[in-house]
């Protein structure tokens, strides 16, 4: 243990949560900006998760997540069971539409703290760029598959959730409880969630959630389209019926 009883997973995991998509290689001194950690300690441990392969050495002295770590997390049932039992139906989904399909998860340690985690994800030439990565997360009040997963929530849930602001993403994001409490009882009602340029200006999303699943987390798939593309009544039988589908055979899989 440190001096100051932190242990060595908490510094790992202090070093590893340093790295973005915005900066996916970082120098040491970079990382020790970021941890605050001792330069020896720092050296030692970057030398560590270097030799398991958890960290990689980079051009210009700098590290990136190492390929261990990717191979360790490719085993998680998010990407053994979910998302490539989803992955047939997504891309069937796909060519339906020829849009963005995206498969995400309620990461939720706390209902004041959960997002949407993007496990899952298939685009094309013709797809409007989004923000959206596998891995990446995006806030579930601005996004269709985080409404998706918001209207699954009990009420209970919900308090906790809205006790925090809810962030403006765009000038069309809805964060007023009210607003978003009754677009999540039209999203209950009809089966599917919608964002209208609420994350991204110019895209439209039609997401549903999958249902509850034994051992997994709640998830939900959906489209991002362009708003002069967003034919809300073709596309929405398409994603419920694709939500379905993914169910179905993740059940009879199990």
């Amino acid at each position: 243990m440190a001096e100051d009883g932190e242990g060595v997973l908490t510094r790992t995991m202090r070093v590893l949560q340093c790295f973005s998509d915005e900066e996916p290689a970082l120098t040491a001194a970079g990382i020790g900006a970021r941890t605050g950690l001792a330069s020896s300690t720092l050296h030692r441990l970057i030398a560590q998760l270097t030799a398991a392969g958890l960290l990689t050495r980079a051009p210009g002295h700098r590290y990136t997540i190492g390929t261990r770590l990717w191979e360790l997390g490719e085993l998680s049932p998010l990407s053994l069971r979910l998302r490539e039992t989803a992955l047939p139906h997504m891309l069937r989904l796909y060519e339906a539409t020829g849009e963005n399909v995206h498969l995400a998860v309620l990461d939720a340690p706390t209902p004041e703290s959960a997002t949407a985690l993007y496990v899952g994800r298939v685009t094309g030439t013709s797809s409007i760029p989004t923000l959206s990565r596998m891995g990446g997360r995006h806030p579930l009040h601005t996004t269709g598959v985080g409404k998706a997963l918001l209207a699954t929530r009990d009420a209970l849930w919900l308090e906790r959730y809205f006790a925090h602001p809810l962030e403006r993403e765009t000038t069309h994001s809805i964060t007023s409880e009210a607003n978003l409490r009754a677009d999540l009882e039209r999203a209950r009602a009809r089966g599917f969630a919608t964002t209208h340029e609420e994350m991204t200006l110019g895209n439209v999303s039609v997401a549903a959630a999958l249902g509850p699943i034994d051992g997994l987390p709640p998830a939900a798939v959906g489209v991002v389209v362009h708003l002069e593309r967003a034919d809300e009544r073709r596309l929405a039988p398409l994603v419920v019926q694709a939500a379905r589908d993914i169910r179905s055979a993740l059940l009879d899989s199990h």
